[in-house]
């Protein structure tokens, strides 16, 4: 399976999941649309097909995963959804879309996301394959919801706020935690959910751990260049927004030039740690060279 092909197969599991869920409800419609609009928004699908292609390069099946995949894009829907909301980041823009507080009320918003949160873990424990044993299942659960709240995502957000409000410039290791909780965490999730549904050893987990923490920081560095480097069309959300809000990034704290070299420091971590547990993947690969491209 190349990104693709897993994309496709995401993007169809839960358009084929929320139709049916739409189409079955009552009283309750406005709530499945609202939770369908942000998932099914797009995007690059980046946590489903780590999550998929660790489970493959490990035990050479992706379908064990796919549960949890799809889990994992609705929990990132969620935080996009709640993320955007005024009270928090403020964004009217998701992907090149109204963002879903401004299609559905601030009120909706809030319930779809809490909404989002327990439905990818019903959706781990129900279509998760009954082969898998009922340990690695409940390993990949508590990975998800710790991923979820106070220490993972909500961490993150809570630390950002706290950060927004200070009357100081928070330094580097404040900026660290924010975005090891903020966006790491959910890589970090998606990366050791395939590892453990693969039955993959120790060793392996762990070193994944921190392939991941590696990434998900790179990650969260290049969006920071991103939004001072590319157009609102071409982010698909509102360009320029961290340095007119003065908000801590790594650009705004160390400038471009020294975020870039922070982001190919990382890159280069990922790349040493694929070789040392001999883990072949094409798709990792591209990920890494196409990040590295759009921000050279």
């Amino acid at each position: 399976m190349n990104i693709k092909e897993y994309k496709e197969l995401v993007n169809k599991s839960l358009e084929e999941y929320f139709s049916e869920q739409i189409q079955n409800s009552k009283y309750d419609k406005t709530l499945w649309e609202s939770m369908s609009y942000t998932t099914l928004l797009g995007g690059k699908r980046l946590r489903a097909i780590f999550c998929l292609e660790t489970c493959r390069a490990l035990c050479n099946s992706y379908q064990r995963a796919i549960a949890s995949a799809c889990a994992l894009e609705m929990l990132h829907a969620q935080s996009l959804i709640h993320d955007d909301l005024p009270c928090m980041d403020n964004d009217d823009l998701r992907r090149g879309k109204p963002s879903n507080h401004k299609v559905f009320g601030e009120a909706m918003a809030v319930l779809s996301g809490d909404a989002l949160i327990s439905l990818g873990a019903q959706i781990i424990i129900e279509k998760t394959p009954s082969y898998i044993e009922k340990n690695a299942i409940l390993d990949t659960l508590n990975l998800y919801l710790k991923a979820a709240g106070a220490f993972g995502i909500v961490a993150g957000q809570c630390a950002d706020i706290e950060a927004e409000k200070s009357e100081n410039k928070i330094g580097h290791e404040h900026l660290k935690y924010i975005h090891n909780f903020k966006t790491a965490a959910l890589f970090k999730c998606a990366i050791l959910c395939g590892a453990t549904l693969a039955g993959a050893s120790e060793y392996k987990i762990n070193m994944l751990n921190e392939f991941a923490q590696n990434f998900g920081l790179a990650f969260q560095i290049y969006d920071d260049i991103l939004d001072v480097i590319s157009t609102t069309d071409e982010l698909g959300k509102t360009a320029g927004k961290d340095e007119k809000e003065n908000k801590a990034t790594y650009v705004t704290l160390f400038g471009l030039k020294s975020a870039k070299e922070k982001f190919n420091e990382l890159i280069l971590n990922c790349h040493d740690i694929l070789k040392k547990t001999e883990i072949n993947s094409e798709v990792f690969l591209q990920i890494l060279n196409d990040m590295c491209e759009r921000v050279s």
